[in-house]
């Protein structure tokens, strides 16, 4: 199992927009192979900032699955818009527990 790690740049006064689009488009890559779980934290500090943290079978899951796939068209269409700059996204495994 990988962890997807994305940073959401939203634009500041759409977060409640974007909240209520994320419920309605997380069934897309929920229904994606290799898709394990997720999460979408808001920031404190940075209101507009998110965290979105998605469980993968594989990075190859994500990269090749869902992002070669028509499901992330959809997803694209559904979000990327509130963005107001590039999000970051970066892959991790675990290698510690406590």
């Amino acid at each position: 199992m990988i962890t997807e790690h994305a940073m959401l740049p939203v634009t500041p006064g759409r977060e409640e927009e974007f909240e209520a689009a994320f419920a309605a488009a997380k069934h897309i890559i929920a229904a994606s192979p290799g898709f394990g779980g997720a999460t979408l934290s808001r920031c404190i500090e940075r209101p507009s900032a998110y965290l979105l943290l998605v469980q993968w079978g594989t990075v190859d899951d994500h990269e090749i699955g869902f992002r070669g796939s028509p499901a992330y068209d959809e997803w694209r269409a559904a979000l990327h818009h509130f963005y107001d700059s590039p999000a970051s996204v970066e892959h991790y495994e675990v290698v510690a527990t406590a």
